[in-house]
């Protein structure tokens, strides 16, 4: 049952609340909501009258939350964040159905991105919103109903359907190649390209291979594409997923600096929170990016 409407100030209200919080005074307040001074006095004071409670402290031609109302305003702050993306959700789909999707940006870009044009031509009822996150998080904090995940099924509180596994290979310039990188010792001293999100993965590579390491330095990058960039200007060797590198190794702007089997690291996943129903749109990407799996069951 929603709240009784005497514990639920205005929307007015809660933005003259919110402002001076933000801002530290009515002016810059009134100024952002083009109201006047007295306008947000009077907001606060029905808010005050209408919950009871003081919200502000007047000094010296200032006002100052309480502290009790500065945790209100956190709450309040969110609530009304969460009202105008569902009002920019139903202006984008005035039929309803939108898919907020978190993605890893290589494969977004890579491998997602190319086929998604496909789930549009199938379910125009459905509007996909994108955005970026690297590593798992809270969906009760997130504005997402699922998210790609890569690495293994650690991701706590979600259920997951398996995309692809990935597989790894060093790479590096063709002048690198004149190192002669034909041990796993010459390797390991060549000047190894690192991502932040991964910073065990040479690591993890070298183990594969029958050879253990510690305590491997180098230049780290936030994303693939940067790293990818970096190597093909000789920076050094990167461990990356062969699908993202197809094309450089084709056009020999890459070669591979290790001559043997390619290795996997982990698996991409498609995961959503298992603590609430699943939206009609999710199931829709659900049975379609199952359509769009090699035919691989080892995941």
């Amino acid at each position: 049952m929603i709240t009784p409407r005497r514990f639920l100030p205005s929307i007015s209200s809660l933005l003259a609340l919110e402002a001076v919080d933000r801002l530290g005074s009515a002016s810059a307040a009134a100024a952002e909501l083009s109201l006047t001074q007295s306008a947000i006095s009077r907001q606060l004071k029905t808010m005050e009258d209408q919950l009871g409670v003081q919200l502000i402290e007047r000094s010296q031609m200032r006002l100052h939350l309480t502290p009790a109302a500065k945790v209100y305003v956190q709450t309040a702050r969110s609530a009304v964040q969460e009202l105008a993306r569902a009002a920019l959700k139903l202006k984008a789909n005035p039929a309803g159905g939108s898919l907020d999707l978190s993605i890893l940006p290589a494969f977004g870009m890579h491998w997602l991105a190319p086929r998604l044009q496909d789930f549009a031509r199938r379910h125009p009822e459905v509007t996909v919103n994108l955005g970026t996150r690297l590593r798992p998080f809270d969906f009760a904090s997130e504005p997402f109903d699922a998210a790609i995940h890569f690495g293994q099924q650690d991701w706590t509180g979600v259920q997951y359907l398996p995309i692809m596994r990935e597989e790894v290979l060093p790479v590096c310039a063709p002048a690198l190649t004149n190192v002669n990188f034909d041990t796993l010792d010459t390797l390991c001293a060549a000047p190894l390209l690192h991502l932040d999100s991964r910073p065990d993965a040479w690591e993890r590579w070298f183990e594969m291979q029958g050879q253990s390491v510690t305590g491997l330095r180098g230049m780290m990058f936030d994303q693939f594409s940067t790293m990818i960039q970096a190597t093909i200007h000789g920076l050094g060797v990167a461990l990356v997923p062969s699908y993202l590198v197809q094309d450089d190794l084709r056009s020999g702007r890459l070669v591979k600096a290790w001559d043997g089997p390619y290795v996997s690291l982990g698996s991409y996943y498609l995961v959503w929170p298992n603590d609430r129903s699943t939206p009609e749109p999710l199931r829709s990407f659900q049975g379609w990016i199952s359509e769009q799996l090699e035919p691989d069951t080892s995941l």
